[in-house]
């Protein structure tokens, strides 16, 4: 029985970690769940798992939550108290961090420094402060096991290979709903095309930077931390049928693919059972339906985004921290009408330019970034 912990229990990769949890009930038990304010589904969980600790966003919340069910043995706190209390938890071996923005960079690096197996599916972490999470993981000898299917893909490629014989990783895209548009055309964009992704179904903030490409341009800094490898040797690829999740290439010109269907549960699953692959009941690739795999270079000249993401990787130190915080505020001023799609780069790319370069950032340097860049985003985002 592993006693897992879910940051995020109310998002998609929450509920998909929790329908893997419900098939197997021998195998796991769920001892603290964090969600934000979606009331009707955080009742539903409490009722069907019982966990010991819950997190929630304020008393508001929970004040709202004793009306739906009861919460009599059950220690409920509102964040980010409770997300400490959770992954803190001396019973918990696996925090799943599936939370979205800045509040999971705290509780991932305590998580690591009690020693947890850490399942990351959100991108914060190692976009904020990838050389910190990997020096704790390193000097704490931890366990990071990534979820995102790209990361997951080449996690398993990797398995058991010397990461030195490494010579390139192809990181997998579908490319979006406007693939292949053109500029003239994403001008156009609107939210409700913008969240109708062709493959995935997400959160509509992920489903967003998806649409600009910035998802591909996020991952690409988390496999530069995850994977220790150079930017120069990360290479984007678009791939519509969404079949190969990821590739690593080595000196030998050998190259080694993940491939599967689409569904979270799949990495999920992977992260919670590792080192071992148990049956389930999803769906095979059914290789005859899917007839060719096709391939293409991103253009990043009608999604700069990715170029962004790219430079900022390369540059390294407070870059991906101002750039994730920025990217944050710009696609929620999208999600709300209040900016045009091709607004959201222009805007990332203007406070990047204004930032304050730190090379070397410590935590500290990198809440103040993360903060500034929030406001200096806002006003460009809300002054019209």
């Amino acid at each position: 029985m592993k006693n897992i912990a879910i940051l995020g229990s109310t998002g998609s990769i929450g509920t998909n970690a929790l329908k893997i949890v419900r098939s197997r009930p021998r195998d796991f038990k769920i001892i603290g769940i964090s969600g934000y304010s979606n009331i009707p589904l955080l009742a539903q969980q409490i009722k069907e798992f019982n966990p010991e600790i819950v997190s929630v966003k304020d008393d508001a919340v929970i004040s709202q939550l004793e009306k739906k069910v009861s919460l009599k043995g059950i220690k409920i706190y509102a964040q980010n108290i409770g997300l400490d209390k959770i992954v803190t938890n001396k019973k918990v071996s696996i925090v799943l961090v599936a939370t979205s923005g800045t509040v999971s960079l705290n509780p991932t690096l305590e998580a690591i420094e009690r020693g947890k197996i850490i399942a990351l599916a959100n991108k914060e972490p190692l976009v904020m402060a990838g050389q910190i999470v990997m020096e704790r993981i390193k000097k704490n000898k931890g366990t990071l096991i990534p979820v995102d299917s790209e990361h997951s893909a080449i996690f398993q490629c990797l398995k058991q290979e010397d990461i030195k014989q490494l010579r390139r990783i192809y990181l997998t895209g579908s490319g979006g709903p406007f693939k292949d548009f053109k500029k003239s055309q994403l001008a156009k964009v609107t939210l409700e095309m913008a969240l109708k992704h062709p493959k995935w179904k997400m959160g509509k903030k992920i489903t967003i930077d998806s649409a600009t490409l910035m998802n591909k341009g996020l991952e690409l800094i988390e496999a530069r931390w995850l994977f220790d490898i150079a930017p120069e040797k990360i290479e984007v690829i678009i791939h519509p049928e969404a079949v190969i999740h990821s590739m690593v290439e080595f000196l030998d010109r050998s190259v080694i693919a993940q491939l599967g269907i689409t569904d979270m549960r799949l990495p999920i699953q992977y992260a919670f059972d590792y080192p071992r692959r148990l049956a389930n009941k999803l769906q095979s690739i059914d290789f005859i339906k899917t007839k060719a795999l096709t391939f293409f270079k991103p253009n990043s000249d009608s999604f700069p985004c990715l170029a962004i993401a790219r430079q900022a990787a390369l540059k390294g130190g407070s870059s991906g921290a101002v750039m994730n915080a920025a990217n944050e505020i710009a696609v929620e001023a999208f999600l709300l009408k209040k900016i045009k799609f091709i607004e959201i780069p222009k805007i990332v790319s203007a406070i990047l330019k204004k930032h304050s370069f730190i090379k070397r950032p410590v935590l500290d340097e990198i809440f103040q970034l993360d903060i500034w860049a929030r406001r200096e985003a806002e006003l460009l985002c809300y002054q019209h």
